[in-house]
């Protein structure tokens, strides 16, 4: 990911995530509900919105890559 000097808030993850759900593998997408009902650090929240990002347009192993990272997020949290 490229270093951005962007902090995102809540909304804008939310927002991200609603851009780019149909995109993500199903077993994701209840695990974001629990994500967002509870409160993250501004690097978690920045870190998931760049995995969100663009992910639509990701190669099949950025994708693969990414989802990982998500899955780590989401289920560490």
């Amino acid at each position: 990911m490229s270093n951005c000097q962007l902090d995102h808030n809540r909304e804008d993850v939310i927002k991200k995530f609603e851009s780019q759900k149909e995109f993500l593998p199903e077993e994701m997408v209840p695990l974001f509900q629990l994500y967002f009902s509870k409160e993250h650090t501004q690097k978690i929240l920045n870190e998931m919105f760049h995995l969100l990002k663009k992910y639509d347009l990701s190669s099949i192993d950025e994708k693969a890559r990414r989802d990982k990272q998500i899955l780590l997020l989401l289920k560490n949290l």
